[in-house]
């Protein structure tokens, strides 16, 4: 039988190294006057039951180098929320246009004076956020007198806008809005997808609307309460 090439895994002790044949660790037989160190290169023979070491090949055993190599860095996470006043708060209806006497964010129609949009807008800050992830929205609102006193159920409305515009506003999605007594105030929860879309730029504002002009319920704007309508996006990127 040709020989085959082992590597050693022992030392030489007495007359045998243990080494790798064929991935198999084996009991090796080294001749008297042959040196083996750990990692040596040989070439052994098999005669009967035994392998014999014929020769070591090479200078020297080759170098064993650690694996220093970092592992590649973990992706880094941040996150944030970030707080945005409007821009502007105002109310549209349809045979008037925008109300110019008030501030204040209403919803339905009192009397036959029409029925109201009211809006709250948000400028361009959402996009400084490109590329982020919104994991929470909320806005903050405070109901004011008008209408029943009691809770009165509103519709919330995704606006394409982020100004007010010259006619009427555009709306998109809806979802039950805030439901508060007058004079209470309150945090109110806005879809995810909705914040997303103010950081993507396909959307720019807020706004009350009940097609059939009921409940009719106003809500503070900027000029009454600072607070008013204060989108706090909550974020993560990574």
């Amino acid at each position: 039988m040709s020989g085959i090439l082992a590597t050693a895994t022992t030392a030489k002790s007495g007359t045998t190294c243990t080494a790798t044949v064929n991935g198999v660790d084996t009991l090796v037989q080294v001749a008297r006057d042959l040196t083996v160190a750990v990692g040596d290169v040989l070439l052994v023979e098999r005669i009967g039951a035994q392998w014999f070491t014929v020769q070591r090949l090479f200078t020297a055993a080759p170098a064993v180098v650690d694996n220093d190599t970092p592992p590649p860095p973990k992706p880094t996470v941040t996150t944030g929320t970030l707080v945005i006043s409007p821009v502007e708060t105002r109310s549209y209806r349809p045979n008037w246009g925008w109300r110019t006497d008030t501030t204040d964010v209403y919803q339905g129609e009192f009397g036959s004076n029409g029925n109201h949009t009211g809006c709250a807008f948000y400028g361009r800050k959402a996009r400084s956020l490109a590329g982020a992830t919104v994991t929470k929205a909320t806005i903050r609102v405070k109901r004011l007198s008008a209408g029943t006193y009691a809770g009165q159920p509103t519709t919330l409305r995704l606006l394409s806008q982020s100004t007010r515009p010259g006619g009427a506003p555009t709306l998109g999605s809806s979802t039950a809005g805030p439901s508060l007594a007058v004079g209470a105030t309150g945090t109110f929860t806005i879809p995810d997808s909705w914040g997303q879309a103010m950081v993507g730029g396909s959307a720019g504002g807020l706004a009350l609307f009940q097609a059939d002009g009921s409940p009719y319920v106003r809500y503070a704007g900027r000029g009454s309460w600072s607070p008013a309508f204060t989108l706090a996006l909550s974020w993560r990127r990574g």
